[in-house]
């Protein structure tokens, strides 16, 4: 009788553990925002879901959406303005449309810095970068496509620059330090450490990113918007910087399954207070906010798990 038991017991184990839906989030480097909160909400839906959830350091937004697309990754963190180009078929991506993709969640609002060395010469007047070493991003993030619709925005052809940097936002701080590059771009969610680290090695500014061009753009790429770098948000940087942005959005197929799509949707809408203090980018972020600035469809899972939260009619 006990080892029938026994034997019905590990049944009902392995009949638990097998029906544990596996899913991945591809997010960022290490050091910028997308890694650890991609952490937290797997924390969140491990601790609270029936899933198993693992988050990976990636290359970032175009990285995470094109494995997205393929499979390899179940979720991805990406640029607003990244998703819209892959579903649409535009700028980067262009003639290479893929309506496969859709939304989850919105996560925070992005706004982009150019961060610079105080005696680097670098101004918020475009032209500065003519001959200077700067880090435009790897190639196939968000920090390159973004970086690059303001310059040609400003009229700034990136061939000008002297140097046009391709390292990763981790490897920035210390190539800022050590003069390999007199400035980079980083769309992020602020204060972010990796910033933080670079203002505690040398004196950095960051730059105004504002205009008519700018107002142009904006008008242009509906992804965009305004926003607002607080002074003494880093160590040396003593004014409001006025800039645009994107929102971070978890993006996947649309053949994800709606068990994986729901349990990400729980873990953040059912312990939502916690899930905001698990990093200062989400601090102010409010429940409204999770389906605004989309820019694909929400995966039918997620729309009907915001429908029955209240939060879409």
């Amino acid at each position: 009788m006990k080892t029938t038991s026994l034997a019905l017991a590990g049944l009902l184990l392995a009949t638990t553990l097998s029906a544990k839906e596996f899913i991945s989030i591809g997010t960022g480097g290490m050091t910028g925002t997308y890694y650890p909160i991609g952490g937290a909400i797997c924390r969140l839906a491990n601790k609270n879901t029936d899933v198993k959830c693992s988050v990976q350091s990636t290359g970032g937004s175009v990285y995470n959406v094109n494995n997205v697309l393929k499979k390899e990754l179940t979720f991805g963190f990406v640029q607003s303005d990244v998703v819209y180009d892959k579903y649409n078929g535009t700028g980067k991506f262009d003639g290479a449309k893929d309506e496969n993709l859709r939304s989850v969640v919105a996560i925070y609002p992005e706004l982009l810095a150019f961060v610079v060395a105080k005696d680097s010469g670098l101004t918020s007047d475009i032209q500065s970068f003519a001959g200077k070493k700067y880090n435009v991003g790897n190639p196939g993030s968000g920090n390159e496509v973004s970086t690059l619709e303001v310059f040609k925005a400003k009229g700034f052809d990136v061939s000008k620059l002297g140097y046009r940097g391709v390292l990763t936002v981790g490897e920035c701080p210390h190539a800022l330090k050590d003069k390999k590059i007199d400035g980079y771009s980083f769309v992020v969610g602020h204060p972010t450490a990796n910033i933080t680290d670079a203002a505690t090695s040398l004196p950095i500014d960051i730059l105004n990113i504002e205009g008519s061009e700018i107002d142009k753009l904006l008008k242009e790429k509906p992804y965009f918007a305004k926003g607002v770098i607080p002074k003494g948000s880093y160590d040396g940087v003593d004014h409001d910087v006025n800039t645009i942005g994107v929102k971070a959005v978890l993006v996947t197929s649309k053949d994800t399954k709606d068990e994986a799509v729901k349990a990400v949707i729980k873990a953040i809408l059912d312990n939502f207070d916690e899930y905001k203090t698990l990093h200062p980018a989400l601090k102010s972020v409010n429940k409204e906010d999770l389906v605004q600035g989309l820019s694909a469809p929400l995966h039918p899972a997620a729309e009907a798990a915001f429908k029955e939260a209240g939060i879409l009619k």
